[in-house]
């Protein structure tokens, strides 16, 4: 029982460290992607840096909840998940 308590543990912390490696590189390479094509865009209008500043950030903040969301279900699996599952298998167990 031990073991398979063991294999339970090491499966939520691996899908907790797959969630966040996944879940951080796609919001750094988009909010890298705006803001290098943001000011591309002041360089060649420099008159348009409200419009496209304001917009940059509203899309890096919408690019980040991505990378918000992969946070609450890595610490979901670290805190919540191990303690649900452990009580699943031993009430299995009787």
């Amino acid at each position: 029982m031990e073991l398979a308590i063991g294999i339970m543990l090491g499966c939520c912390a691996l899908g907790a460290g797959i969630c966040m490696g996944i879940g951080a590189v796609g919001p750094g390479i988009g909010e890298g992607n705006a803001v290098s094509k943001a000011c591309e865009a002041i360089g060649r209008q420099p008159e348009s840096k409200g419009a496209v500043t304001s917009t940059m950030i509203m899309g890096c903040a919408i690019s980040e909840t991505t990378g918000i969301y992969s946070l609450v279900i890595a610490i979901l699996l670290i805190f919540v998940a191990p303690n649900l599952f452990v009580n699943a298998l031993l009430k299995a167990l009787g």
